[in-house]
């Protein structure tokens, strides 16, 4: 008789414990909670990498429970991820045209919006850029950077600007083509090319103004390029919105006008 008390008191004893775990694994707790929904991933063309890391240090520091995690490339190649099932929260693009493309696949939870107009620019670390598009004529020219026109928006930029400017079919033999513009400024800083197109953004970087000079297009040979963002489709679509907010508010402006953007504020 005891021995089949003990049993069952062993029976019960294991049930309670196994009881006890199913409720401990049941829900995370809020704190847990809390870390998860406060993560974002965002891709980001090129072009933003100085920029954003401003405005991400200081989203953190008003937000220290936030945490942003930052993909940078051609915007071409990163929407490519994306319908591929690439887990971004938050697309910032070098355009207007591909968070277009992830609305009409359904990728989206908010509209596509412009949260600031871009640059493009010559740069060189080894030439006086100072006389603009004349130079890409010069003999001693051999190598010309620009980002691939069908990946990266500022190369399809650069393009119609030198088709505008009737220069691209005498230099086209002189172009080495890049993924992207950070790419392009590789190819230019390294020696690898005599010049390179990159963005206004890029060219203000302090290890960039230090190593090189460089040359703004005016509005009149190549406009100022609209770039949008879009939330996308999954758990932490609150928290990217919240970001994207931040970004585009007006606090962020300066940091935007610092990397010679516009907004729409300051527009």
């Amino acid at each position: 008789m005891s021995n089949w008390i003990h049993l069952k008191l062993l029976v019960c004893t294991i049930l309670m414990s196994v009881m006890m775990l199913n409720c401990k694994k049941k829900e995370p707790n809020s704190s847990e909670k809390s870390t998860q929904n406060s993560f974002i991933s965002v891709a980001a063309a090129a072009n933003l990498r100085d920029v954003l890391e401003d405005l991400k240090q200081i989203y953190i520091k008003e937000n220290p429970d936030k945490k942003v995690e930052i993909t940078f490339g051609s915007s071409g190649l990163l929407v490519q991820q994306i319908l591929n099932g690439a887990p971004f929260d938050l697309f910032l693009s070098a355009d207007t045209q591909f968070p277009e493309k992830l609305k009409s696949a359904g990728k989206n939870y908010g509209n596509p919006k412009i949260y600031a107009y871009g640059k493009v620019v010559l740069w060189s670390s080894k030439k006086d850029v100072s006389k603009g598009l004349d130079l890409l004529q010069n003999p001693e020219i051999n190598k010309i950077a620009i980002a691939n026109p069908e990946l990266a928006p500022y190369g399809k930029n650069t393009v119609e600007a030198l088709k505008k400017s009737g220069l691209y079919f005498k230099i086209e033999n002189k172009i080495v083509w890049a993924e992207n513009i950070s790419q392009v400024a590789q190819f230019a800083s390294t020696g690898n090319a005599d010049v390179g197109f990159i963005a206004l953004s890029n060219a203000k970087n302090k290890d960039m103004m230090r190593r090189g000079n460089f040359y703004k297009l005016s509005e009149k040979e190549c406009a100022p390029i609209a770039q949008s963002g879009i939330v996308l489709k999954g758990k932490s679509q609150t928290e990217s919105q919240d970001f994207f907010d931040f970004i585009n508010s007006e606090k962020a402006n300066e940091i935007w006008k610092r990397y010679g953007y516009q907004t729409k504020i300051s527009k």
